[in-house]
This record gives C-alpha cells, structure tokens and sequence, in this order.
C-alpha cells in the first residue's frame, strides 16, 4: 500500500513568509526574500548570468554582437575546423539555433562553414580575418567586464568559483592545467591558426 502525499503536506517545510502574502513585511532596502530558491544553484546562476550579460551589453554596446556569438567566435578560434554540430553539443545549443547563429556570423564575414570533404553532411567552421580581429579586439575587455562582475572576490575565490563552475559544466579544457579555469586569457589562438 502507497501513501499519497497532498501538495500542501510535500511543501510544508517551506515558510509561508516567501508567498508574499498580506502579513509579510516589505523587503529592506528594496531587496527580495527568495526564500528557498535562493538556495538553488540555477536559480543564483541564472542571476549572475543576468548581472553579467547586462555589463556585456552596457560595455560592449553598438558593436553589433551578443555573448553567445562571441562565445562561438572564440570556440571556433580556439578549435580550427570544428564540426558545426561538434560547437553546437559541446555549448549545449540546439543544432537548429546554432545553424541559425553561424549563419548570422558568416553574413558578416567573422566566420567560413564548408561540408567536409570526407562527409558532405558535417559542417567545419573557421574564422576569418576578420572574425580573428574582432576577437583580439573584444575578449581583452570582455576579461575587464568579467573581473568587474566578481570584483567582490579574492583571487583565490574566484579562481575556486570558476573551477566549480566547470566541473559542474562539465568541462575540462584539453591538454591544459587548471590555467583555463582561472580566467587568466593565456593564447587566444593556437600557433597553427589560419583563416578559414
């Protein structure tokens, strides 16, 4: 025999006060009671993405570009001929929305798509001259922007804050210590590159 748990006993731990409710008192200083979704990883990561995409386009404004397009420009950089598909997975962005972004980046001439010779079907992605420009060009201050938005850490904290972002990502860049992790930006581009 199974017990049925009623919605308002599985959420009875949760104080009443976060409804917000006639009785609750208003927030000081214009500061919200999360309640218990302050407690949640996405919810606070989500909040910090907002905070650093408003700097992103506070900073970087009238330069015709968002995070996500600088974000594949870079990738696509540091990765010569990468798979379209391959960008797409590894940024969790659908295969759709990536092919929609390429195609923006390709019209103005920051990024080159070509099938592969081996299977018409693959799409591999390069930079061009001018999508390495605008990189060199940007990522110095995108770091600025970045360093100002956790200004409130120590060096040491941020370094640890961004090693458990990435591991809660996921990610582990190849063939590279901990240097990644630490914001530090290290070479843009391999020694190898060349415009697609």
């Amino acid at each position: 025999m199974t017990a049925t748990v009623r919605d308002d006993e599985r959420f009875s731990h949760v104080p009443t006060e976060v409804d917000g409710g006639e009785d609750a008192p208003a927030p000081a200083g214009g500061a919200v009671d999360f309640g218990p979704l302050a407690g949640f990883a996405g919810f606070m990561l989500r909040l910090v993405q907002v905070q650093v995409f408003e700097a992103f386009f506070r900073d970087f404004r009238g330069r015709g570009i968002t995070p996500g397009q600088i974000g594949i420009l870079v990738a696509v950089g540091r990765n010569p001929g990468i798979g379209q598909g391959v960008l797409a997975e590894a940024l969790r962005i659908k295969r759709s929305n990536m092919a929609k972004v390429v195609r923006v980046l390709e019209r103005n001439g920051t990024i080159t798509r070509r099938a592969r010779p081996n299977d018409q079907r693959a799409v591999e992605l390069r930079l061009t001259r001018k999508g390495r420009a605008l990189v060199e060009r940007m990522v110095p201050g995108i770091g600025v922007s970045d360093r100002a938005a956790t200004a409130m850490l120590s060096e040491r904290e941020r370094a640890t804050l961004l090693k458990l972002l990435a591991r809660i990502a996921g990610y582990s860049a190849p063939g590279r210590r901990d240097a990644r992790h630490t914001g530090s930006m290290g070479e843009l581009f391999p020694e190898n590159w060349h415009p697609g």
